[in-house]
């Protein structure tokens, strides 16, 4: 992720024949992306890094040209507020990973009528034309300026396992969910944004005054919603834990308190959500160069967990992976070795079990171990140590040794691999997102998917037969 600012420049203040122009290197992302959307999916010309001029109908360089020129148009000339209406652009020569391109528009004709403007183009490559042409825009009428505005940075995805989550849930009945004291900007519209989606149906359940105060900081509507009003955060948890309970609302979604807080409430035997399953977490990854998802678990609960404990994590996360549409998932049982050592516990841990799935006291999933993280998620990496398994190198559930090396795994693949996530409690009478300050919106939203889908194999379980 990356920030900088962008100023626009009005419909009124364009000069005619004044141009503006940018010079940087083309990424290897830049050209993935383009063969994808392309379909020049050559690959010499993808592993070579270089888009040459093709005859179909949408060429790589056509792809590029969008890419380089609506970049220009909409942050720079005329800036935030354009709407590109239509281009008329000329592709010639070949671009490579590395190359400096400069790009250049021109204001060439204004019409007041829609405020449109002519913007003549060039795209060039040490002084040879690459692209020409032109491209027609509305050109923003007032003033607008972005101050350290977040751009993602594009990642290619094998997987795109967030979308098919959110797609899930198309047509399914919003969930009521408790929305755990939502006293800042994030847990209350992260919250509503769900609502908007139709993926729950928010309880707002904390201090009123603090709610309603960063509702109007923010010009949000809270007409909409019911508020059930605590005098803090402590009275917040074991209120929504008793909703819960008492059948008001079939999830929790953690707001601004610590998780602490929230499963202190959760955890006693007589007052909060425990069932005969051990709770646990699980952590479900979209990472772009692996291609399924991918579940991590236990990586926010359960800190040393022990074989019994380690068999209801296990449960917990094959009967997630079979509500999202994993039939038989795939388990591997994570150490730092792939054979039994009686000095690792996790390595015995490992065999126990996998004979306790051979005798059916885990169900539902295919269990090996002990795996090493590269045999586990890499086919190559298994053959290379000669490890037969159905499970090595096509892992969909990764059950870690303890909570340690599971949060380490879990935020490596999201800040250095760029994955997507959604994270839900399990082992729960009702599912439970923890969400964490640092989550964006489509972590969120993931996370609310994922606790729909839950809450609606509950309903379904609970329903009477016909």
């Amino acid at each position: 992720m990356t920030t900088a600012s962008y100023r626009n420049v009005t419909f009124d203040e364009i000069e005619i024949g004044k141009p503006v122009t940018i010079s940087r290197p083309v990424t290897h992302t830049e050209v993935e992306a383009m063969a994808l959307v392309s379909g020049d999916v050559d690959p010499y010309h993808v592993e070579a890094g270089a888009l040459e001029h093709d005859e179909g109908p949408v060429s790589a360089q056509a792809v590029g040209a969008e890419a380089i020129l609506s970049g220009l148009l909409n942050r720079r000339m005329p800036g935030p507020g354009t709407r590109i209406l239509s281009q008329d652009l000329h592709f010639r020569g070949k671009i490579r990973t590395g190359d400096t391109v400069t790009a250049t528009v021109t204001p060439r004709e204004k019409r007041a009528a829609g405020n449109v403007v002519v913007f003549e183009c060039r795209v060039a490559q040490s002084g040879i034309d690459l692209i020409t042409g032109t491209v027609t825009v509305e050109a923003p009428t007032r003033r607008i300026a972005y101050d350290e505005v977040a751009t993602p940075e594009l990642i290619l995805r094998h997987n795109d396992a967030i979308t098919k989550l959110l797609k899930r849930c198309e047509g399914l009945d919003p969930v009521s969910c408790a929305i755990v004291h939502p006293c800042d900007r994030d847990s209350l519209l992260g919250a509503l944004e769900a609502a908007k989606r139709k993926l729950i149906v928010p309880v707002l359940v904390g201090p009123e005054a603090k709610i309603r105060a960063v509702a109007a900081a923010e010009k949000v509507d809270l007409a909409p919603y019911r508020i059930v009003s605590t005098e803090h955060s402590h009275a917040a948890a074991e209120q929504a834990v008793a909703m819960a309970r008492a059948g008001e609302v079939e999830a929790l979604m953690k707001g601004s308190l610590h998780t602490d807080e929230l499963m202190g409430a959760v955890v006693p035997s007589a007052t909060g959500l425990r069932t005969a399953r051990r709770i646990s977490h699980v952590f479900i990854l979209d990472v772009p160069a692996y291609p399924r998802p991918l579940m991590v678990t236990d990586a926010a609960i359960n800190i040393f967990p022990d074989l019994e404990c380690k068999a209801d994590i296990v449960q917990n996360a094959i009967d997630l992976a079979q509500i999202l549409g994993i039939e038989q998932p795939k388990v591997a049982i994570l150490s730092a070795v792939e054979t039994i050592n009686p000095k690792i516990q996790s390595t015995l841990d490992a065999a126990a079990l996998c004979k306790m799935a051979d005798r059916g006291q885990i169900t539902g999933g295919l269990l090996d171990g002990p795996l090493a993280f590269d045999n586990a998620i890499s086919e190559e990496a298994a053959k290379t140590k000669k490890i037969v398994s159905l499970v090595a190198g096509k892992a969909d559930i990764l059950l870690v040794p303890d909570l340690e090396a599971g949060n380490m795994v879990a935020k490596q693949l999201q800040y250095l691999a760029g994955a997507d996530s959604a994270g839900i409690v399990l082992g729960t009478r009702v599912p439970i997102v923890l969400t964490s300050r640092a989550d964006n919106v489509r972590t969120r939203l993931a996370s609310a998917a994922v606790m729909a889908l839950v809450a609606h194999a509950k309903r379904a379980k609970l329903a009477p037969r016909q």
